[in-house]
């Protein structure tokens, strides 16, 4: 089971400036053997500091006012390492490597209300071994002064106050990202396994199939030298009995361990070419299930995208729909209305002039105009004849 690793060290002015040139790759010549340059270019930041650690450090204090004692060799600043193992990240894939530093990048920039502000740089390394990030913050405590007013403070004791300080690091970090969805078990901090801090390249181990190895191109096939015969001075044993009874035995013998040693040669052969191979596809199946899980990811990103455009289309065609059926109810109204209206017209008109009956009016004008007063019968009426004259 792969670790979820965080460790924090203090630096002081002299060891900022050497961590500087180290995560920044500010060296011509690397002392790091495990760095191979040909992949520098995909290392990446999470926050790129734009001077150097030193002179970021001076011109934070000033900009957010920052208090403090700060002496010569004060610690002025903390190095975050975030990482796991190789089996992890060649497990998750290049991308989902790269949201592991992301979240672990914004668990900091939270934890102990530090502020993403007091962040000095966020480097990631994948031009080495293992991936990993150097995180250089400002240890700032947000506190009081003796008069009572709220102050930022640098003050490395304070911020890890407490022998518990790196069990609670521990505890947090490992929570945060499992709940991101990385399966990966809580790592130790130092004062529970007692063990001294080592770098990355020394937490190099030979597994049993190395050592397998190992021992398969150290065995030699050849048979040793034996002793000839003519060189055995024997002054009261012959020739044939030297031969039969010393030096045929040994010749079966050294050949049956030569047999031996053959077919160990043999098996160790099969189980190097089984387990090469093993590993190869457990490579593939890893990348594979990797590449699955972005699908899968990006699948639902869509899916979710999509209901959200359905949700407002449909809420747009309610509102649509809503709009029309008052605007309809309005339109009935006038209509009514003008029935209303044309109705009482035509018998003012009837009273006026001295006409006579109304409906009366109304048949003759229909009769002679061949139009109907009622729109609804007069478009039946309408679509009659269309149908007729086709």
């Amino acid at each position: 089971m792969s670790y979820a690793i965080i460790r924090n060290d203090k630096l002081t002015r002299v060891d900022a400036q050497g961590s500087y040139i180290h995560n920044d790759r500010r060296s011509k010549g690397h002392s790091n053997k495990d760095i191979d340059p040909t992949r520098t270019h995909l290392n990446f930041w999470c926050k790129k500091n734009e001077l150097t650690y030193i002179r970021e450090f001076d011109k934070m204090k000033k900009e957010y006012d920052l208090k403090g004692t700060i002496r010569s060799n004060s610690n002025i600043m903390c190095e975050m390492l975030i990482t796991s193992d190789n089996a992890f990240f060649n497990k998750i894939g290049l991308e989902e490597t790269k949201r592991y530093f992301k979240e672990s990048y914004k668990f900091v920039c939270n934890y102990k209300n530090l502020g993403e502000k007091y962040i000095v740089s966020a480097a990631v390394h994948l031009d080495e071994t293992t991936p990993h990030m150097h995180l250089v913050y400002i240890p700032v405590i947000h506190t009081k002064d003796k008069e009572g007013n709220d102050i930022d403070k640098i003050c490395c004791r304070d911020f890890w106050k407490g022998r518990d300080s790196y069990r609670q690091l521990q505890n947090a970090f490992h929570k945060y990202i499992t709940s991101k969805g990385f399966d990966l078990e809580r790592g130790l901090p130092v004062e529970e396994t007692g063990a001294k801090h080592e770098k990355i390249g020394d937490l190099k181990k030979l597994t049993n199939f190395e050592n397998t190895k190992k021992v398969l191109d150290n065995i030699k096939l050849e048979l040793p030298e034996t002793p000839n015969i003519n060189d055995i001075k024997l002054i009261k044993l012959n020739r044939e009995k030297v031969e039969n009874e010393i030096i045929k035995p040994k010749d079966d013998k050294i050949m049956e361990l030569y047999q031996e040693n053959l077919k160990l040669h043999n098996e160790l052969s099969k189980q190097v070419n089984l387990v090469n191979k093993a590993e190869k596809y457990q490579k593939e199946r890893d990348s594979i299930l990797a590449d699955n899980k972005a699908l899968h990811n990006q699948v639902d990103s869509i899916k979710a995208e999509y209901k959200e455009k359905e949700f407002d289309i449909e809420w747009k065609y309610k509102s649509k729909i809503k709009s029309l059926e008052k605007e309809n109810t309005h339109l009935h109204k006038i209509i009514d209305k003008f029935y209303e209206t044309v109705d009482k017209f035509i018998v003012w008109i009837c009273h006026k002039f001295g006409i006579g009956e109304s409906k009366e009016l109304v048949k003759n004008f229909e009769k002679e105009t061949h139009t109907y007063l009622d729109p609804k019968i007069q478009l039946k009426h309408e679509e009659k004849d269309y149908e007729l004259c086709r």
